[in-house]
């Protein structure tokens, strides 16, 4: 089966590192042009420079809703005819009871990872349905699946993923797009630096002594969902690296040299 996406143009959020960056390279060495969607526009630009393909880099936040439909749908011809959407942007905060998460903690999950991907739906989806063609790909994570201590919130907002990935499929019911969501466990990015606010020491100890996935172990999915046959639709993928059995199960080898 080819995995070529030569002509196609694909769409990525939180494109400016970890899961999304990863994405983005491997979408490119398939051959699709690129739209790059993140806050960090420095970034951004470093990666754009230096993937092989057309690509444009867009400094956007998926929670202003406005921001997201005017850029989106008033693209450059050449990246206007959308193929794929990866809804990536995403982040947590904190690892607090539910009562204890505070106001800004809350809305910044709920905002980014749950109105941040309808906003994006919004904003491409119409397009794709006249064009008669699209795929649509959500990465959402085992916390859809099942709620861990102190990620109550977070798990929260990515069992909506999870039902706006299975609501999409029934809404574009009859139509040739497609939709995927791609949920991975402990994945090593900076997604705990982040949760921990710039604490690396702290983020550091959630791999310690373990094997997780990477960032490209999560791309490879993606790509292998989007290169499916017309007729094949991979509605939604768990992964997890081997050492890991659910949210909180995780094997940790020891230390040489420690007890």
């Amino acid at each position: 089966m080819s995995r070529s996406l030569a002509g196609r143009v694909a769409l990525v959020t939180g494109a400016s590192s970890g899961i999304g960056a990863a994405c983005a390279r491997a979408l490119a060495d398939a051959g699709a042009s690129l739209v790059l969607v993140a806050r960090r526009e420095d970034r951004l630009a470093d990666l754009a420079a230096s993937l092989p393909v057309p690509t444009l880099p867009l400094e956007l936040d998926v929670r202003d809703a406005d921001a997201v439909y005017a850029a989106l749908t008033t693209l450059p011809d050449a990246f206007a005819a959308l193929d794929i959407v990866v809804n990536n942007a995403g982040l947590s905060r904190d690892l607090d009871p539910v009562y204890a998460n505070t106001v800004d903690a809350v809305d910044d999950m709920l905002d980014t990872n749950v109105k941040g991907v309808v906003n994006i739906l919004r904003a491409v989806v119409p397009g794709m349905l006249a064009r008669g063609r699209g795929h649509l790909v959500q990465i959402g994570s085992i916390a859809g699946h099942t709620v861990y201590p102190g990620g109550t919130v977070y798990a929260a907002s990515k069992y909506a993923v999870r039902a706006l990935n299975e609501g999409l499929k029934m809404d574009l019911h009859g139509t040739p797009l497609r939709v995927t969501s791609i949920d991975p466990g402990m994945v090593e990015t900076d997604f705990s630096t982040v949760r921990f606010r710039g604490d690396a020491d702290r983020a550091a100890t959630v791999y310690a002594n373990t094997t997780p996935l990477t960032a490209d172990d999560v791309a490879d999915v993606v790509l292998f969902a989007v290169t499916r046959p017309p007729h094949v639709n991979v509605l939604d993928v768990v992964m997890m690296p081997t050492i890991q059995s659910s949210a909180t199960m995780i094997h940790r080898m020891p230390v040489p040299g420690q007890p």
